[in-house]
């Protein structure tokens, strides 16, 4: 999914809600939906990262080009106190 069509499926989401066509946790759902769609079709030198640990820092998700990158990009996210080497990572 392009970043055009995610968009276009977003405005979709908010215009039902705005319309009484849908409550707001199926808003946050398909709008939930539609980023984790667009965010698993990035192709090229980008790849998913999930934080397992610290406990500060899991479950963290970002995109990065490198584990280094991705530890950097969650530590700065999550304000975390720590080296980004001390924060575990996995592919997504």
């Amino acid at each position: 999914m392009d970043r055009i069509s995610a968009l276009r499926n977003v405005e979709e989401a908010l215009r039902a809600f705005e319309a009484g066509e849908a409550d707001l946790a199926t808003t946050e759902e398909r709008v939930v939906g539609v980023l984790r769609t667009y965010a698993t079709d990035f192709e090229g030198e980008e790849t998913l990262f999930r934080a397992t640990a610290p406990d500060a820092a899991a479950g963290a998700v970002v995109v990065a080009p490198s584990a280094p990158a991705a530890a950097e990009r969650i530590g700065t996210l999550r304000d975390l106190d720590c080296d980004h080497d001390e924060i575990d990572l996995e592919r997504v």
